[in-house]
């Protein structure tokens, strides 16, 4: 049985949503937002970086002449929905208003302030499994200008400190052709010791003593990534269409961005036209596991016998 209740504050983020079946629990913050701000299992440990005073405010005069005087973006934590491609000061949308909810009989539709300067309303559902550790996180997005539109849904889920991401390889035989992309951003070293690149895996560990950020991107057929904290094992899927649908950043469906503070583990649906009044989906799939298992991040069998154990 699925639990729905508002709470009136969790840390400094004001009212969220509580949804619990007993066994995972997940609070989406409706003062703000809205936030998937905490995800893990009952009394266990979250699984969603929610620190917020380790984040800035990002404004600056193009931000406020394009979303108002006394505006300014805050990454909070938690998972959100972004769109891609990603634009100053366009994506960083200052979603700090009330946001209304509605409950269903295994969640909730949250639905914030229309963004009128983008164009674009916004919608997430949460449905969770009544008995299980698995749960729907449900974006829409619908265009309300009077111009096509071209984006695509990013589902970026900002994770706690200290994790790892594993991100499996495709593994289809093309012959002498390539079966996969890899998009690396300028401040990316491609030789840093919290990348591994394997044959059948690429992981990346956060290190809160990093001095810079890193971001790489990949065209997953499995649409399948893991991250992994302490005992828990937090596992993401969505839909693919590769190669025959177009996505962002040279192909990418799935992209990972790591620093100081966090790691992000990003899905992202196809690039499409949206027409006026028509809504795009993605729809991404969480689960929760333990891992009861050693497992060495930078070792492919090890990584082989973690995700068989699961």
């Amino acid at each position: 049985m699925v639990t729905v209740k508002e709470i009136s504050s969790f840390k400094d983020y004001g009212r969220c949503v509580s949804i619990s079946n007993g066994v995972i629990e997940a609070y989406v913050t409706v003062d703000l937002g809205p936030r998937i701000i905490k995800f893990g299992f009952v009394d266990g440990q979250n699984l969603m970086q929610s620190n917020r005073k380790e984040f800035g405010n990002k404004t600056d005069e193009k931000f406020t002449q394009f979303f108002g005087e006394g505006k300014a973006w805050e990454n909070f934590g938690g998972h959100r929905i972004w769109l891609s491609p990603e634009a100053y000061p366009d994506t960083y949308y200052p979603d700090c208003d009330t946001v209304k909810y509605t409950t269903t009989e295994t969640g909730a539709v949250f639905m914030p302030k229309p963004e009128t300067e983008n164009g674009v309303a916004k919608t997430l559902e949460i449905k969770m499994d009544p008995d299980d550790t698995n749960m729907q996180v449900i974006m829409k997005v619908k265009n309300i200008s009077n111009e096509n539109k071209k984006f695509a849904i990013w589902g970026l889920t900002v994770s706690e400190k200290n994790g790892t991401v594993i991100i499996p390889m495709n593994t289809n035989n093309t012959g002498l052709l390539h079966n996969r992309s890899v998009s690396v951003w300028p401040y990316t070293d491609m030789s840093d010791e919290r990348i591994y690149w394997g044959k059948r895996y690429v992981t990346v560990k956060h290190n809160p003593d990093a001095q810079n950020p890193l971001k790489l991107g990949f065209d997953l057929n499995g649409g399948t990534v893991y991250y992994v904290l302490g005992d828990d094992v937090f596992c993401k899927k969505y839909d693919t269409r590769h190669p025959d649908a177009e996505y962002p950043d040279a192909g990418c469906s799935f992209e990972t961005y790591s620093c100081a503070v966090f790691t992000e583990v990003e899905s992202l649906g196809e690039l499409k036209t949206v027409k006026p009044d028509e809504v795009s989906t993605h729809i991404e799939s969480w689960s929760l596991c333990k891992k009861n298992i050693d497992i060495d991040f930078r070792n492919d069998d090890s990584i082989d016998n973690l995700l068989k154990s699961i």
